[in-house]
């Protein structure tokens, strides 16, 4: 497609943007358009998905057919089928009539399920089965009923990592994902997001009859160095917000700031002077197995200095001899002397032979009986946890891995040592 049409696209559906990722995922829409070939649209919560299926209907030949825009994570699980597929009269408590479903509506024309990503597995099963014949059945009823339908589907979910965690079919979004259109995020589009602040500036000025708010260079510089989590719709607030609440219609830095939410703060380039960025976890299960791994460290250095204690004191003489009760005179105590190697004097008591002797060696023995204990219940800990990881991913020890934050390599080994298999 030329530049012309791909503006005149643009103009028509009111997409603001010249980011080349954007102009890529529209040039793909309009040339698969005229097919009936499924289409995939991923992207960020925000970031403008909902237009690209709108473009693929209105440039296909369904387009004086139905175009059914479906929010599948805001239907509850227990009505989807429901809605998608229809019922029969009586098939559930409140059917009280027939109803006919999206997928029988939308016949000859173009359903856009948005948030696919979310469809519970049984309805995964019964929309890849209308993506390979065009068949469903209505919840309640034994009849096959055929329609011819467009399906664009939306998500913001890593299908990807649903899949490898038993949420997705992965033979459903091989269907889905015939052709794949990216939609990039706002904080990755440069200089559309002065664009896109402008136009919705001049549209809420109209909307509220008022002049139009306007950037200073260094308000500028902070739009373009903010992160927009929440991509365009968040723009579109905050500067909705903005346009409502400033008497003052030229806005810089410091009343934007205000209105930018501060846990993102530290994203802004500005303001981080050179911060260093902490460690995170994703949880406090991770955060517990690396504290335990510390942990076992610790426990092994702590008996390896242990050992060394021993060893020393075991090659200066006869452990048995010496008394629990002996006094040791520091070298700065003892009198000088122009014998070479002079060492410690150690002034040792008259001891009974009825008196058992106490060894200091033997509290040493005790104390890393002691550590060893503690290790001991710390492998424990380990191997209760990496049991219950594999039995939450169902053996799958690829997922268990990455849920305990270890290799595959380390998780295989664990297992083998701790008898898991």
């Amino acid at each position: 497609m030329t530049k012309a049409e791909i503006q005149q696209v643009k103009l028509r559906f009111g997409i603001i943007g010249n980011n080349e990722t954007l102009m890529r995922g529209i040039d793909i829409a309009m040339q698969v358009a005229p097919t009936d070939l499924s289409v995939l649209i991923t992207g960020e919560s925000g970031v403008g998905k909902e237009s690209f299926p709108q473009i693929i209907h209105q440039y296909s030949r369904r387009k004086h057919g139905q175009y059914i825009a479906v929010n599948c994570g805001a239907i509850p699980e227990g009505t989807i089928d429901s809605e998608l597929f229809g019922h029969e009269k009586g098939a559930f408590t409140g059917a009280i009539s027939e109803r006919k479903g999206y997928f029988g509506e939308a016949n000859g024309g173009t359903i856009f399920l948005d948030e696919v990503g979310e469809l519970p597995l049984p309805t995964q099963a019964r929309l890849l089965r209308v993506l390979e014949s065009g068949e469903f059945i209505k919840v309640g009823s034994s009849k096959v009923e055929k329609t011819d339908v467009r399906i664009v589907a939306a998500t913001n979910v890593n299908l990807a990592q649903a899949i490898a965690n038993g949420r997705f079919r992965e033979d459903l979004y091989y269907r889905l994902n015939t052709v794949p259109i990216q939609v990039p995020p706002l904080r990755e589009r440069g200089e559309d997001v002065i664009l896109l602040f402008r136009k919705f500036a001049a549209d809420f000025a109209e909307k509220y009859h008022m002049p139009a708010i306007q950037l200073t260079e260094d308000a500028r510089q902070l739009l373009l160095a903010y992160s927009w989590p929440g991509n365009v719709r968040q723009l579109k607030n905050i500067t909705e917000q903005i346009s409502i609440i400033e008497t003052n219609r030229e806005i810089n830095a410091a009343i934007l700031k205000t209105y930018l939410p501060q846990d993102n703060a530290q994203r802004l380039p500005a303001l981080l002077g050179g911060a260093k960025e902490s460690k995170s976890f994703e949880s406090e299960r991770e955060i517990l197995y690396q504290v335990l791994f510390d942990m076992r460290q610790d426990v092994t250095e702590l008996k390896k200095l242990v050992h060394d204690i021993m060893s020393e004191r075991a090659t200066g003489g006869n452990a048995s001899e010496v008394s629990s009760n002996a006094y040791y005179t520091p070298p700065s105590l003892v009198p000088a002397t122009p014998v070479e190697n002079t060492v410690p004097t150690i002034i040792q008591p008259i001891v009974p032979s009825s008196i058992p002797v106490h060894s200091p060696i033997d509290d040493d023995i005790q104390d890393t009986e002691e550590y060893v204990e503690e290790a001991l219940s710390l492998e424990e800990a380990e191997k209760e946890m990496i049991r219950k990881a594999l039995e939450r991913h169902h053996g799958k020890r690829k997922n268990a891995a990455k849920d305990l934050n270890i290799s595959e390599r380390t998780l295989y080994r664990k297992i083998k040592e701790y008898g898991l298999d």
